[in-house]
C-alpha cells in the first residue's frame, strides 16, 4: 500500500517539476484548483449514487490527486505537505473519537451519544481558534462552506430561531415576487449593467433558496431533479430529431420548440 502512494505522491512532484513538470500542473494555484475539486468531488458522488464500484474507484483517485496537488503547491510554497496533512488528521481523528481511543473499558456509545461528543468537541476546537474568537457572530462564515443554493438554506435555518425569517411560505413567495421584479427593472435598459444584474439576480435566487426551507424542500435536490429532467427531456428530443433525419444547427429555435414539446408529450404518453 504504502509504495503505490509513495510513488503517487512522487509521480505528482513531478508533474510540478519546474524543468520537466507539465506546463498545465505547474500553471495551477490553490484558486484555480477549486473548480476541479468541486467538480471532482461531484463525479464521485454520482459514481457512489449509481452503485458502480469501479466509477467510485476511478473518482475517489480524482479526489485523491487534488489533495496531492494542494499539498505539493503548499509544500513548494513551504506552508505544509502531504505529511502534514496525514498528521493533522490522524491527530483529529484520534481527539474526536474518544470513545474509541481514550476508552480503556471499551464501553459500547450510542450513535446518538457519540454525534453529541463530536458536536462538542467541535465547538471546543472552534473556541481555541483565534478566527472564530476574533469575530463572534451569531452565524459564523463556516456556514458559507458548501454549494450556494444549500448555503442559503443553511443561513436561514440559523436565523429563525432569532425570529429573523418570514412566518410563511406565502410571505417568501411574495419576496421571491418582489425581487423578480427587481430582477427584471435591471434587464430593461438598453445597455445593461452586469454588476447590477448580478446583484439582484443573487438576490432572487437567495429567495428562491428560502422558499424551498419554508416548503421543507432542499433547494440543491430540487435544483438537480430539475437538471435531470431536462437532460431527460432534451436527451429525448435528440431521438425523435434523429428519427425524422434532423440534426441541430438545422433549425431555429421555433422549430427545436416543437420537437421539446413531443419530447414532453411523451412523458404523459
Amino acid at each position: 500500500m504504502s509504495n503505490e502512494i509513495d510513488q503517487l505522491i512522487e509521480t505528482v512532484k513531478q508533474l510540478r517539476d519546474p524543468k520537466s513538470g507539465c506546463a498545465w500542473d505547474l500553471k495551477q494555484t490553490h484558486d484555480s484548483l477549486v473548480p476541479y475539486l468541486l467538480e471532482e468531488a461531484y463525479e464521485l458522488k454520482n459514481a457512489i449514487l449509481d452503485g458502480n464500484a469501479k466509477e467510485v474507484e476511478d473518482e475517489l483517485g480524482d479526489v485523491f490527486l487534488q489533495v496531492l496537488l494542494h499539498s505539493q503547491i503548499a509544500s513548494e510554497e513551504g506552508a505544509f505537505n502531504i505529511n502534514s496533512v496525514a498528521k493533522n488528521l490522524t491527530q483529529k481523528l484520534i481527539r474526536r473519537h474518544p470513545h474509541v481511543f481514550a476508552n480503556p473499558k471499551r464501553k459500547n456509545f450510542s450513535p446518538e451519544e457519540i454525534t453529541e461528543n463530536w458536536i462538542k468537541i467541535k465547538e471546543q476546537e472552534k473556541s481555541l481558534s483565534s478566527k472564530e474568537a476574533e469575530a463572534p457572530s451569531t452565524i459564523s462564515n463556516r456556514v458559507l462552506n458548501g454549494p450556494s443554493l444549500s448555503v442559503s438554506m443553511a443561513i436561514g435555518k440559523k436565523t429563525e430561531p432569532i425570529n429573523f425569517d418570514w412566518e410563511d411560505a406565502s410571505q417568501v413567495a411574495w419576496k421571491v415576487e418582489e425581487e423578480w421584479q427587481e430582477l427584471k427593472e435591471e434587464l430593461m435598459p438598453s445597455k445593461i449593467n452586469k454588476e447590477r444584474v448580478a446583484e439582484e439576480l443573487g438576490d432572487f435566487l437567495f429567495s428562491t433558496a428560502q422558499l424551498a426551507r419554508h416548503l421543507d424542500l432542499n433547494p440543491e435536490e430540487v435544483l438537480e431533479q430539475a437538471n435531470k429532467k431536462f437532460l431527460k427531456r432534451f436527451h429525448k428530443m435528440e431521438d425523435i430529431m434523429k428519427g425524422s433525419g434532423i440534426e441541430f444547427g438545422k433549425l431555429k429555435q421555433e422549430e427545436l420548440d416543437h420537437f421539446w414539446r413531443q419530447a414532453k408529450m411523451s412523458e404523459i404518453n
